[in-house]
């Protein structure tokens, strides 16, 4: 007989409305124009995603002069893009469509509006991330990027002109924070967003992994390294009482034998991670230990993002 496994499911988890819309129009693209499709970039941060976007006719590019075909679709990732992206696909004549997040959007139009009344900006994000070069790809003008709070201190601006600032919507809530009070300490006069710029997935995900990690001997976070809303839920977990918490990138090569100690773990999916991993890896977990599946009453989002009209019409 398996050994008992109490197995606490963070809620919400998984996909949020960007990245389903995202997919979807890659895959909408392929039904209207057929294989293949363009994406540049990863269109999220998974690889399950995008490999079985590559099955289904998609071809990812970093750049838009890698694309040999130049009379098929391109389709701009989930995380949003400069403003040179467009104007190049333009100049190269591409269909293009831009999958850009619109909560992401929110924050470009931020950026212009700071622009327009001439305010240095400030932006709370994580180096070379892709939604970052986006960010700052909106503007000519310097935006100041701090990852943490020490280096608010030296930004060169002085502490009596007014800013603005704003945020990469998949950062930890809580150090945002840190970064944002130290924002407010330094500069007299701070513009903020009108709404928080985090997003409500990034948010309610945290939130989850809150309120179970501390029951947890492992936490589990399904996701890809390099996708920023993943790796935030790591930090929340072992910052809230869960110090074995482990990013699953793969579950194929995980071994629920790493479990035999254990009577208690939690499991989340990142926002750009799908529902199938979670049943999967509760698949695998399952052939070697008996579950007790404990998950929490939650709120369910019923957020959901149009995708462009064009798409939908019929060649």
């Amino acid at each position: 007989m398996n050994k008992k496994l109490d197995v606490y499911l963070a809620g919400p988890r998984g996909f949020c409305a960007g990245v389903e819309r995202a997919i979807l129009m890659v895959q909408e693209a392929i039904k209207k124009y057929g294989a293949p499709v363009y994406v540049r970039h990863e269109i999220v941060h998974n690889k399950y995603v995008v490999d079985n976007l590559k099955k289904e006719g998609a071809i990812f590019v970093e750049e838009l002069y890698e694309i040999d075909q130049r009379d098929r679709p391109v389709i701009f990732s989930a995380h949003g893009v400069p403003k040179s992206v467009p104007e190049e696909a333009a100049n190269l004549n591409l269909l293009y469509f831009d999958a850009t997040c619109p909560l992401v959007s929110k924050i470009h139009k931020e950026v212009e509006n700071f622009e327009k009344k001439n305010l240095p900006v400030i932006l709370i994000g994580h180096h070379n991330h892709p939604e970052v070069i986006g960010t700052m790809g909106q503007t000519a003008k310097e935006i100041f990027l701090v990852e943490n709070k020490k280096e608010v201190k030296h930004l060169p601006i002085p502490k009596n002109q007014q800013i603005a600032y704003v945020t990469q919507t998949t950062l930890s809530v809580d150090d945002t924070k840190e970064i944002i009070d130290e924002i407010k300490l330094h500069f007299k006069n701070v513009l903020e967003p009108k709404k928080k710029d985090i997003c409500y997935a990034t948010t309610n995900r945290q939130e989850a992994v809150k309120n179970i990690a501390n029951f947890s001997d492992y936490f589990f976070v399904i996701g890809s390294k390099n996708s920023s809303n993943s790796l935030r839920l790591v930090e929340v977990a072992k910052n809230y009482g869960s110090q074995k918490a482990i990013l699953i990138d793969d579950i194929d090569n995980f071994d629920p034998t790493i479990l035999n100690s254990s009577s208690k773990i939690g499991i989340t999916a990142s926002a750009s991670s799908p529902e199938i991993l979670v049943s999967k890896m509760l698949g695998k977990i399952g052939q070697q230990f008996d579950l007790n599946i404990i998950e929490s009453e939650y709120e369910k989002e019923n957020i959901h993002f149009k995708i462009p009209q064009k798409l939908k019409e019929v060649v």
